[in-house]
């Protein structure tokens, strides 16, 4: 633990997950030995059958699990996560594997404090399979970016990076295990700056103070 985060209060996160939950479980193991001052309040999850909630049981951890399909709309259901998360304190969303677009009723009340970790060095490859297009395209360098949620396809304002570079006998399956290796770093590293309040948001621009 930093410093800086010494005696604060952890940082209250709710972590959105539509899957196995990976990186939600990286988040989880380096905040349980106390490198990240945060606590995982709530797992919110789109699909029942999810194998995140079982990594949230074992970790003790509410979730909200909810079905989209018995909502009328997209802000049908954000209204109502939206009510969970503010009557929790929830201070900062981790979108980890949530494979939902979201509307304005989760961006707005959330903007500077919602986060998502994408699997490649955007603005380039944003939207699904960014690894797979990165193979495909021929690039020479790709990895994790975690970057503030506006509401667009990975559009929102970038936080940080990790470049790795693409081997030539790499395949979509090699190279994204060494990215999604990198983002078990790079997710909990973000989260425990944001934490120890070293992330501003100005426009476009963050700055991290070291």
């Amino acid at each position: 633990m930093s410093q800086a985060s010494e005696g604060a209060a952890p940082l209250k996160i709710a972590v959105f997950a539509s899957g196995s939950g990976s990186n939600f479980q990286a988040l989880a193991e380096r905040i349980n030995v106390g490198s990240v001052n945060a606590k995982i309040d709530l797992v919110v999850c789109d699909k029942p059958s999810a194998y995140v909630l079982e990594r949230a049981k074992a970790f003790k951890i509410d979730t909200y699990v909810f079905s989209p399909k018995q909502y009328a709309s997209r802000e049908d259901y954000e209204r109502e996560i939206v009510e969970e998360l503010q009557a929790r304190g929830i201070g900062l969303i981790v979108m980890a594997g949530y494979m939902r677009l979201v509307t304005n009723v989760l961006v707005e009340p959330y903007y500077g404090r919602m986060i998502n970790v994408h699997p490649a060095l955007l603005p380039a490859f944003p939207g699904m399979d960014g690894v797979g297009q990165a193979i495909a395209y021929g690039a020479k360098v790709a990895g994790p970016t975690v970057h503030f949620v506006d509401g667009g396809t990975d559009t929102g304002p970038i936080i940080a990076q990790r470049a790795l570079e693409v081997r030539e006998d790499d395949t979509k399956e090699t190279l994204g295990a060494r990215i999604q290796h990198a983002e078990y770093e790079l997710l909990p590293e973000v989260v425990g700056w944001i934490a120890d309040g070293r992330v501003s948001l100005d426009g476009r621009k963050v700055t991290i103070k070291h």
